[in-house]
């Protein structure tokens, strides 16, 4: 938007255009640029603030509320989350990326309910995530998001192991890498360990990330408990990311497989410390989230005083979050 809003501005001058009305519909947006840049830092309680400053009516308040979405899923608030996304759907159904969001917020809290209401949501799941697709089949996060769920959910809500193949042949054409990824978790769902190995590798030579796909090598290898593999490939994914400043959540994410794993505390501090010293933070990888879960390590390594400092930090941060929250 902002490169079109400057070629707006040049031909207006050239042609002796009226200015003042493209400057008030950059000024009606900067608000939005500015939650949204709160979002990818981490900076949960200014983004939130933001958002309950600005008027409730008004062509941006479908934005509004996909952002409001995007801070409360990241605080792992689902009903809030699922209620903002919601709403953005109502306000502009034609938007992929809201039906997308709107479909994790719901697949979460489907992880929490009943037996009951987790059958509701996941039908709701499943059609938000296909309503993403058909509205822009390019979104390959959308579709890898489909074929997740239809690796793990019964037939009865929409899902199927069979369904998820014929999403992988779609995501091939757009992103050769989260192919191979689903054929991993087909192949997983399977029990064939071999193949899922495979494909998972062949991701990491298929990305242009390789980072990112290393981590979810390393996860794969967790879940397996084959722990020098998992660092190996850790330790891999943290030198890539050292060369890819595109792939600094892999930072994030690779500490997190050993924060789970409870294996080598002193790298993942090490990784989230770098993680959050650099400038390519993400709202899929909290900085929030990042500091808590930094807390826990140092308290492992008996560093009490940074622990505290690091549960400040996150604080600071999102006062609604708690450093327990960091294993979500």
């Amino acid at each position: 938007m902002q490169s079109f809003l400057q070629v707006v501005r040049v031909v207006a001058v050239l042609l002796g255009a009226a200015v003042p009305a493209v400057a008030s519909t950059q000024a009606a947006r900067q608000p939005l640029t500015e939650i949204n840049t709160d979002l990818q830092a981490g900076e949960a309680d200014k983004a939130l603030a933001l958002i309950g400053s600005l008027p409730q009516g008004g062509s941006n308040i479908a934005q509004a509320k996909f952002l409001e979405c995007r801070v409360r899923y990241a605080l792992g608030q689902w009903s809030a989350a699922a209620s903002a996304c919601g709403r953005a759907v109502e306000l502009d159904g034609q938007n992929s990326s809201y039906h997308m969001w709107y479909g994790r917020a719901l697949g979460e809290r489907a992880s929490d309910a009943s037996f009951l209401s987790a059958f509701s949501l996941g039908k709701q799941v499943h059609q938000q995530f296909e309503t993403a697709v058909e509205l822009d089949p390019r979104n390959a996060e959308a579709l890898s998001d489909l074929g997740s769920f239809d690796v793990e959910a019964p037939g009865i809500v929409g899902g199927g192991v069979d369904k998820a193949g014929q999403v992988a042949s779609q995501l091939e054409k757009l992103d050769e890498a989260r192919a191979h990824q689903l054929r991993a978790e087909i192949a997983s769902n399977r029990k064939d360990y071999a193949t899922a190995e495979r494909e998972l590798k062949t991701a990491v030579a298929a990305s242009a990330h390789p980072a990112l796909q290393l981590t979810v090598l390393a996860n794969f290898y967790r879940h397996r408990k084959e722990w020098d593999q998992m660092e190996a490939a850790v330790r891999s994914a943290q030198s890539a990311a050292a060369r890819d400043r595109f792939a600094s959540v892999a930072l994030y994410d690779g500490a997190g497989v050993l924060y789970e794993a409870r294996r080598n505390p002193a790298l993942a501090v090490k990784m989230l410390q770098d993680y959050l010293a650099g400038s390519s933070k993400s709202d899929e990888a909290p900085a929030f989230v990042a500091y808590g879960r930094l807390a826990d390590l140092q308290r492992q390594l008996g560093n009490s005083a940074e622990a505290q400092r690091d549960e400040a930090a996150a604080r600071a941060l999102a006062h609604e979050f708690r450093p327990k929250d960091a294993r979500h």
